[in-house]
């Protein structure tokens, strides 16, 4: 055998289980070294699942999967820990952090601590999260050292994805996995991931990447595909990219019940507003650092809004002075709901009117709540079932659920559905309380194709059978649906 036939990773003949579910039936794939690999497929056809299983995360309950890579680092190295096993040569980067706060009174981040100066200098540096006090040359790619002083809950998308894999690198690992890490990215940032992967590759890394079949870095030799936990295709690189593209996904959805989402509506009919959002000369500084600069909208009733702009523009830090989660509302202009901030109402008086959509939402759910309860926590905007709904509001839940055809998954762990269906869960959880201001921040975002289309037609029929105000984030404008007439976009914090 050649160097380049010599196999790197085998999987031969592999089932694999998780909970109840079979997830692969015999699967069978090897890597030879050298090669570097993409999986691609629509949303749940088992990407995540097969980064995991190689990972040994699943259980394997026929066949095999043989770590060639390590077996070879044992025969030329000598291993004194005898726990030392292949999870030490392989680093897997997912695409939601993991990071911790430095307290232990609060070891997780919660969703609006990055807005709180005070609560966010509890989380630690990226110099301290990397345990660095300088870039080795290793991590040179990512453009790691302007980050160096920054806290990690400050940091835009783009940029915990380059912290993230930072981390990754400095365990020096053999194979490094990376799953999805174009969410969420704008079009420069893919740009410059795509070449940093390259840069890696270049350097000497084995790099399995899961990803969607139009963002797949140059250095990436071969392309695996995969449809409801079957391999469907093995391709090199250019064999692939000659593939006839997939037709564009048509959505036929049933019409949704006007009649239903009448009465639904008119079981809360909200107060009527002339200002949904009044801002004017707003700024907004960390530090030395002006993240918002003159902003001035103005949102009617029944707008229907476009946000956009690249990572780091403003976008998040606009959205939390609406939501109520940002305390530098009160230093600023600013009216919600033809009342100014700082007049006496609470953040509970500001969410009771607002629905929001957000892909981050995901992760500040736990495992334990069924899609049931996560739709439920609408009503008090409580992030978990802390708080039991009644009876009542659990039937508008269950309503909403029919509504938006997941009323299946109604008893099932939230985390156990598939992502279009949790991201249809938290629209029945924004819709239960029926708000006038609807705030949907990237809701497309990890979907597929067909996914995204549905979920732009449900927010299309929706808008035709309620009165609601709309704001929709997005990088990319063929998400947003057919309704949106206008469009404020941001760039280094100042309207363009």
């Amino acid at each position: 055998m050649t160097a380049k036939q010599t196999p790197f990773l085998s999987l031969e003949h592999i089932t694999v289980r998780y909970l109840d579910k079979t997830l692969f039936d015999t699967l069978n794939w090897e890597i030879l070294k050298g090669e570097q690999w993409a999986i691609t497929g629509p949303s749940g056809s088992g990407k995540t699942a097969l980064l995991n299983a190689i990972l040994g995360k699943f259980n394997i309950i026929n066949g095999s999967i043989h770590y060639h890579f390590y077996e070879e680092y044992c025969r030329q190295h000598t291993i004194t820990d005898p726990w030392f096993n292949y999870r030490n040569l392989v680093a897997l980067v997912g695409h939601h952090h993991t990071f911790r706060n430095l307290s232990n009174t609060t070891t997780d981040f919660y969703y609006q601590q990055r807005f709180n100066s005070m609560d966010a200098d509890n989380s630690p540096t990226v110099m301290e999260y990397l345990e660095l006090t300088e870039v080795p040359a290793l991590l040179q790619p990512l453009r790691i050292a302007p980050l160096m002083e920054k806290r990690l809950i400050k940091l835009s998308n783009g940029e915990t994805r380059r912290v993230m894999i930072a981390r990754a690198l400095m365990q020096q690992p053999q194979l490094l996995m990376l799953d999805n890490p174009y969410i969420g990215l704008d079009v420069q940032a893919r740009k410059d991931f795509s070449n940093m992967i390259n840069e890696i590759i270049a350097g000497g890394a084995t790099v399995l990447l899961a990803t969607a079949p139009h963002e797949i870095p140059e250095h990436i030799t071969h392309v695996l595909t995969l449809e409801n936990g079957a391999i469907t295709g093995k391709y090199t690189r250019s064999e692939f990219i000659q593939l006839p593209l997939p037709a564009p996904a048509t959505i036929d959805l049933p019409e949704m019940e006007a009649d239903k989402i009448a009465a639904l509506v008119q079981h809360s009919t909200p107060p009527s507003f002339d200002t949904i959002i009044r801002m004017e000369d707003i700024h907004i500084k960390y530090g030395e650092n002006t993240i918002l600069d003159g902003i001035n909208w103005t949102v009617k009733p029944n707008d229907k809004w476009a946000l956009l702009g690249p990572n780091g523009a403003g976008k998040s830090t606009l959205l939390s002075l609406v939501n109520g989660d940002n305390p530098q509302a009160y230093a600023n202009k600013l009216w919600l709901f033809d009342r100014k901030r700082g007049s006496g109402e609470s953040i509970w008086d500001i969410k009771k009117k607002i629905g929001f959509v957000s892909p981050e939402l995901h992760q500040y759910f736990t495992s334990r709540d069924n899609c049931l309860q996560v739709v439920c926590s609408g009503f008090s905007d409580i992030i978990g079932s802390t708080k039991p709904a009644t009876q009542e509001q659990q039937q508008i839940a269950r309503d909403w659920m029919s509504v938006l055809n997941i009323a299946q998954h109604e008893k099932t762990p939230f985390k156990q559905v598939p992502e279009s269906a949790q991201r249809l869960t938290l629209l029945a959880r924004a819709l239960v309380k029926n708000p006038p201001l609807l705030i949907f921040d990237e809701p497309c975002q990890g979907l597929d194709a067909r996914q995204k289309e549905h979920f732009k037609k449900v927010i299309e029929q929706l808008c035709e059978h309620m009165p609601v105000t709309l704001i929709f984030v997005t990088h990319y404008v063929e998400e947003l649906p057919a309704c949106v007439d206008q469009f404020i976009r941001l760039d280094k914090g100042r309207m363009v």
